[in-house]
């Protein structure tokens, strides 16, 4: 196995760690629940449902690497323009592989850049576009049904943009991902010659990561993406194991619906101690919150079920959560995020100044401060009654990353399993795009503007 992730979960259980937390009790009780959640979900995936993901380490990428290779040298810049699962995920493995925005080392055409469009906001779109040369960038434009209002708009002033500059030869430079033979960016790519890319019809935004969604940008800006994938396959063997001593993701899915279910842990905390995880926190945060908030369980009953997922960053954010954390409600599991070993530990100058809060200082390194910081901050979150655990990367590389991704895929999955709804729909969603298409003035949602237009006749 080319990747090495440790899951301890010590500080989650009584007496060992949190006085309050879950018991060993509790756990055997439910152990047969959570090893039928294993062979449950696999059910589902080989019906061909939405659940397509654990498919995703196995399928060729042969189109995707030879895309990047004949473009390769042209471009200093990929610009991305999608939202939610289309931009996360591919941010997340920048940000994780080749170091966090915006402190990567500078752009050239044998280290380009990623830019991510993710937002409608014509100030930051200016911006971002403004820092570009449509001569030296290349444009992925993502959206699975190839209507999402956010992205296509976008879109349109990254296509006149190009357009502008590099008339009928722009549409070289751009590949639409998209459902192919559907949709209207799917039309559009044909006509216009885009390079097209195909969106797997059982897989949703949110896991999409390890499809062309994510690949085709990591491989572009040079990602190893077959590493990434050999240790998102090794990890998919891991998952489907039945046994929950052997599962990371099935006995973190069960922890946690203990802490929700009985202990009232409505609030998961992530919390990474590594600014090259904080992209994959926010991608896991949709993950989670798209995936388990629902209003219905599978038999049509009312449960308004979910744990809402929180991102904190270490050190940063015990400067600024902690204190809530240590003193506030009990109503939070926190899960750390930590990698071992550094490339660079970041020495400390072995340098006395005669002055306390220095000279303990000198000779250590960032990544000593670093462990401390978050080993206390684990041991105070205990002594205030916290639960908490810990995922360990032996390293951060293409083989960890891929493997941890698909390991909180996952979690995600079995934790619907065992919240009995379905983690592959998102209606919540679906409404705020109708009443937009609404508003917008597209053509079939006048029935959503009536309805807006009541709502706001109800505010007065």
């Amino acid at each position: 196995m080319a990747f090495n992730i440790h899951f301890d979960d010590t500080n989650l259980i009584a007496p060992r760690g949190v006085a309050g937390g879950v018991t060993l009790s509790e756990i055997q009780e439910q152990r047969a629940r959570a090893e039928a959640a294993a062979p449950a979900f696999r059910k589902i995936f080989e019906a061909g449902r939405k659940a397509g993901f654990p498919r995703l380490p196995f399928e060729p990428v042969d189109e995707i690497l030879g895309c990047a290779g004949e473009l390769r040298g042209s471009y200093d810049t990929v610009c991305l323009a999608g939202i939610g699962g289309s931009a996360l995920g591919a941010w997340a493995l920048d940000c994780a592989l080749r170091g966090p925005h915006p402190v990567q080392r500078a752009f050239s055409g044998e280290h380009p850049r990623l830019v991510v469009l993710d937002n409608v906001d014509p100030s930051f779109v200016g911006a971002a576009v403004r820092t570009m040369d449509p001569h030296r960038t290349v444009v992925v434009v993502a959206t699975k049904q190839g209507s999402t209002a956010e992205t296509l708009a976008t879109f349109l002033i990254l296509r006149d943009w190009m357009r502008r500059a590099l008339g009928a030869e722009a549409g070289k430079r751009i590949a639409a991902l998209t459902t192919q033979g559907k949709g209207d960016l799917d039309a559009l790519a044909r006509r216009e010659g885009y390079r097209i890319f195909g969106i797997p019809a059982d897989v949703g935004g949110r896991f999409s990561v390890l499809s062309a969604v994510g690949l085709l940008p990591a491989a572009l800006i040079g990602i190893d993406i077959r590493k990434l994938l050999g240790g998102a396959a090794a990890m998919t063997s891991l998952c489907w194991e039945p046994d929950l001593d052997r599962n990371p993701a099935l006995r973190s899915a069960l922890l946690h619906w203990l802490l929700l279910e009985r202990k009232k842990k409505s609030i998961q905390v992530v919390f990474p101690y590594s600014n090259r995880l904080w992209g994959t926190a926010s991608w896991f945060r949709q993950l989670w919150a798209e995936s388990l908030g629902k209003k219905l369980d599978r038999q049509g009953q009312e449960v308004y079920q979910g744990q809402t997922p929180v991102a904190a960053l270490g050190v940063t954010d015990q400067h600024s959560q902690l204190q809530l954390y240590i003193e506030g409600p009990k109503d939070k599991v926190f899960t750390f995020w930590v990698v071992r070993d550094f490339p660079d530990p970041g020495p400390i100058p072995e340098v006395r100044l005669g002055l306390e809060a220095f000279d303990y200082l000198a000779g250590k390194s960032l990544a000593q401060l670093l462990d401390a910081e978050r080993r206390s901050t684990e041991a105070a979150l205990v002594e205030a009654g916290q639960p908490n655990c810990t995922f360990t990367l032996d390293r951060l590389d293409e083989e960890h990353l891929g493997a941890f991704m698909q390991l909180l895929e996952f979690h995600t999955a079995f934790m619907g399993e065992l919240l009995d709804v379905d983690a592959f729909d998102q209606e919540g969603v679906e409404l705020g795009k109708k009443f937009t298409y609404g508003l917008m003035g597209r053509p079939g949602y006048e029935s959503y503007r009536e309805r807006f237009e009541k709502y706001e006749k109800r505010r007065g």
